[in-house]
């Protein structure tokens, strides 16, 4: 007997089994969903859910043939490989559009980079906060090791040292750096246009070329406008003063963005405005498209999602906003090749998303910048925000109270106040003496080197794994730490020995395809037992078959 019409069958189709039954094991169909690239489709049978494999699927016939199951739901293959922008991936010679963000310190570090390179992906090395001889041995290693592989550096903004601004770009440039990852900018630098800029040219069917690529991270539609834009004419012509470019490369300028690729840093560790990426990112991707329209670039502008990025949910959600690729940050630095130590790993797998909390920033301590850090197993929260409390108090090291000075001498700087500006003028005499000089001249300038020596140090005590001062470990954290390990918990990841970084991306690449394939079937109508939308992670070894790598 011929099944009923209904609408529902009507818009998908009939199923004719030739001889091959439905698969109803559990086993089976969950199998079915996670092979993203072969299609799924899902009949009735005896009252089942059941996998339709073998036979003929015919969509949007009406008049079926005996036998014949209607389609429950149907989804196309969708691999991994398509998620986020094509041209992204193209651009910057990926395979999966996920990038492993910068964090400073070289907790991004070469293996972490080196690792992505090698898998398809992308990684940006932490450069923040390190002497420019650690950053060249960086780029010496990762440019040895990967090649034409894809890689990137860090170029964080630095206001209280431009000319360690300066002098990072001069090496990148110098040593042949071809990406960078420009993070915690409030503005445009000359710097950061310097770089981009640099051998410019035209090619011979009159393309504009840039041999220098810009991801800009930003969480202000503002600042994000500005890296969208052409480079200002007056930072052009500073460059073209100095001699750095020619007139006729800053005519060139003109017709391209200082960023092509703009990331959405939403509630992040480290620098950041705690932004729900739910609202920034759709404001992102508006901007763009207003700005590609203003100013007609020849290759289209970029939207890129950060912050929260831990879970296959949060992923496919990116996705499915519209981001042309993924960026993980917090995650990477509990794997064990992070540049941290093994009890920063520790702490971060024992997080969960409320153990967060806001802490002033060392490299921008007296405008009041904060960062997003763990507060779980550390007092480092509480005493950072202490120091910024008596920095807006008092004008001097002479005028703080003696209670308090006592305090900060023996459980913050465990030296007196004296001997820790000693030792912080050891410190600027090989980095920047500039900053010795002003101190000399101005009482307040004094206090904050001081106070920033604790924070400036709290962050490498942490990464050193040193035991005598975990109450001041400063560990860069967001809420997508305790999102994953809630994830994890369970599985081969909850271990952090387990915790590699491309075990970690690739899994929540693909976690992130089954869920916008369970999307898909659910916008049809269906709805799946809970038992096979669990996602749960992927052992490498099996991953990698379902990833044909």
């Amino acid at each position: 007997m011929t099944p009923a019409v209904t609408p529902q069958n009507r818009t998908r189709g009939w199923w004719t089994a030739n001889g091959t039954p439905a698969a109803t094991d559990a086993d089976a169909l969950r199998a079915a969903l996670a092979d993203l690239h072969q299609p799924v489709a899902l009949v009735e049978s005896d009252g089942r859910l059941a996998l339709a494999e073998g036979g003929m699927i015919r969509f949007g016939v009406v008049n079926a043939a005996p036998g014949d199951a209607p389609i429950s739901g149907y989804a196309p293959a969708s691999p991994v490989e398509n998620l986020g922008e094509k041209s992204f991936c193209d651009d910057h010679g990926l395979r999966f559009a996920c990038v492993a963000g910068a964090m400073a310190n070289g907790i991004g570090s070469e293996e972490i980079v080196e690792a992505m390179g090698r898998d398809g992906m992308l990684g940006f090395f932490g450069a923040g906060g390190l002497p420019l001889a650690r950053v060249e041995a960086a780029v010496e290693r990762v440019t040895r090791a990967l090649g034409a592989r894809p890689f990137g550096f860090n170029l964080i903004h630095s206001p209280n040292e431009p000319e360690l601004e300066a002098a990072v770009v001069e090496l990148y440039l110098r040593r042949g750096v071809r990406l960078i990852e420009a993070s915690a900018f409030l503005g445009l630098t000359l710097p950061v246009v310097r770089y981009r800029v640099h051998g410019i040219r035209r090619d011979a069917d009159g393309r504009v070329v840039t041999p220098h690529r810009v991801v800009a991270k930003v969480s202000r539609v503002e600042v994000a406008s500005q890296f969208f834009s052409p480079p200002p004419p007056t930072l052009l012509q500073e460059l073209v003063r100095r001699g750095d470019i020619t007139a006729e490369q800053a005519k060139l300028a003109a017709e391209i963005p200082v960023a092509q690729d703009v990331t959405a840093e939403a509630d992040s560790g480290g620098h950041t405005d705690n932004r729900p990426a739910i609202s920034l990112l759709p404001t992102m991707i508006a901007l763009r498209d207003r700005m590609q329209e203003q100013f007609q670039y020849a290759q289209p502008l970029r939207v890129g999602a950060a912050g929260g990025i831990a879970t296959p949910a949060s992923v496919a959600a990116a996705f499915a906003m519209g981001a042309a690729y993924v960026v993980t940050g917090s995650v990477n630095q509990a794997c064990v090749e992070s540049g941290s130590s093994d009890l920063v790993r520790q702490m971060l797998a024992q997080a969960q998303q409320a153990d967060v909390a806001m802490a002033p920033a060392g490299d921008m301590f007296e405008m009041g910048v904060k960062v997003q850090v763990l507060k779980r197993g550390t007092m480092f929260p509480m005493r950072a925000a202490k120091l910024y409390e008596l920095y807006r108090a008092h004008d001097r090291l002479e005028s703080i109270p003696a209670a308090d000075r006592a305090n900060l001498e023996k459980n913050f700087f465990r030296a007196t106040l004296e001997e820790t500006w000693e030792q912080t003028k050891r410190f600027f005499q090989q980095r920047d003496p500039k900053q010795i000089e002003r101190a000399e001249r101005d009482p307040k300038h004094k206090l904050a080197l001081v106070f920033r020596s604790y924070l400036g140090q709290s962050s490498r005590w942490a990464n050193a794994g040193e035991p005598t001062r975990v109450m001041d470990y400063q560990i860069w954290c967001g809420p997508a730490m305790g999102a994953f390990n809630e994830w994890a918990r369970g599985s081969f990841l909850e271990a952090p020995a387990n915790r590699r970084v491309v075990t970690i991306a690739l899994n929540l690449l693909h976690g992130a395809g089954v869920t916008l394939r369970l999307a898909t079937l659910r916008g049809q109508g269906l709805r799946l037992p809970a038992e096979l939308t669990r996602i749960r992670p992927v052992e490498p070894e099996a991953l990698r078959e379902l990833l044909r790598a």
